[in-house]
């Protein structure tokens, strides 16, 4: 996990309201959080149950709709 050094910014009533880190932190967040999805992606994918079907039949299949 990437260390982060937040800022925080406040409102009058010192309410926290936003949240300022370096570019290059934020950076680093943002690859992370795409990295996380494509794995919840993939886990998705691999956790459905799916017909496979051989890449001969495909290649076959395909030769056939071209008329090859």
């Amino acid at each position: 996990m990437a260390i982060v050094h937040p800022r925080y910014l406040v409102d009058h009533q010192q309410t926290p309201t936003d949240v300022v880190v370096p570019i290059e932190e934020w950076r680093r967040i943002v690859e992370e959080l795409e990295e996380l999805e494509d794995l919840r992606s993939y886990d998705a994918a691999v956790s459905e149950k799916q017909e496979t079907i051989p890449l001969d039949t495909v290649m076959s299949e395909a030769r056939a709709r071209r008329g090859s």
